[in-house]
Formats: C-alpha cells, structure tokens, sequence
C-alpha cells in the first residue's frame, strides 16, 4: 500500500513541476507590463495627453481585439489586450452627438510629458497597425506620429520593444453629422 501511495504521489509532483516552455504563457510581472495610450488630435495632429497603464501579469504578445456597436443612436467601440484579457480603451459614439472615453480617464496632459531635446525623427521598426479602420481609408501615419515621437516615454518603448508594432485607431465620439474637430487618434504602445 505505501508502494502505491509513494508511486501515487511521486506522478501528482512529476505533473504538477511539468512546465511548457511557451511565449504565450502569463507570468507575474517582475517589471510590469505597461500600455502607452496617447490621443492626438484628428484635425491638427497635435498630441493632447496620454497615460501609462500598468498589468500585473505579463506577456511577449500584445493581441489588441475590438468590440464595436455600430451607433444607431448610441454606439461604442471598445479595445481589449487579449493576452490578458484587461481593457486598454472603452468610448461612447453618438449619432449626431458627442460620445466620450469612459476608459482610460485622467489622461495627463501633454505639457506633463518630457520631450528629447535632439532634432532626430524616430519611426517604428515594424511600423503601424489600423486597429479599427471599417472603410479602408488611407491615411499617413507619420504625420499623426510627428506629435508623439520626440516623448521620452515613447522613445523607451521603442527602445523596450523595438520590433512592436505601433497600434492606432481613430476615434470618432461623433457620428453622422459629426464633427472632426471632436476625433482624436488613439495610440498604443506596449514596453
């Protein structure tokens, strides 16, 4: 009988310190996980604010997902990080009204954020994805990254993760009639 329960046991311990070595796998943080969310502006390209949001729970990968209601009257758009299953961006769209973020609130200002003081032009390595572009629509990244590349938060990301993609979306809180003075870009960037 102790045969078996020594047998028993010693298959209970060889499972439970099997491990899988995988990418995918969601540790606690030693250094947290950060998302860089900035706005800047739709209509003039100047950058407004931002924040910094901080996980737990750490991850190689930043898989973005959205969660669109078309705004019949009322819409939202809604951006999750898979990985971890943590909302990164949660906004109201109104037809012929004005919508508003709802997440991430308290945004800094951006006189709060700390500029390089070099001339250099910075652009991501692997470039930029659309995260919600329904109709297609080109537009010149570069210009809109003009406002933010010279932030030092920005240049540490880059430098923390420079294969990353740089992740944007433009949020339009009004629909309809709306008004592009009131839409603002939406980037996130992951260390």
């Amino acid at each position: 009988m102790k045969t078996k329960i020594l047998i028993f046991t010693a298959i209970i311990l060889t499972l439970i310190s099997c491990s899988k070595d995988n990418d995918e796998t969601i540790t606690p943080a030693t250094n947290p996980n950060n998302v860089l969310v900035l706005k800047v502006d739709y209509s003039t390209n100047q950058f407004e604010g931002g924040k910094e949001l901080s996980f737990t729970k750490t991850t190689s990968n930043m898989t973005i997902t959205n969660q669109y209601v078309s705004p019949g009257d009322f819409g939202s758009i809604k951006f999750k990080y898979q990985e971890l299953n943590e909302t990164l961006f949660d906004g109201t769209i109104v037809w012929n009204g004005l919508g508003q973020i709802n997440y991430p609130q308290n945004l800094l200002n951006a006189n709060q954020f700390d500029r390089v003081m070099t001339a250099d032009f910075v652009t991501p390595n692997a470039g930029f994805e659309n995260l919600f572009n329904p109709n297609s629509s080109t537009y010149n990244y570069n210009t809109i990254w003009t406002s933010v590349q010279n932030l030092v938060k920005v240049r540490q990301y880059l430098n923390s993760n420079p294969n990353a993609t740089v992740k944007i979306f433009l949020y339009t809180p009004s629909v309809g009639i709306g008004n592009p003075a009131e839409w603002d870009w939406i980037i996130f960037m992951k260390n």
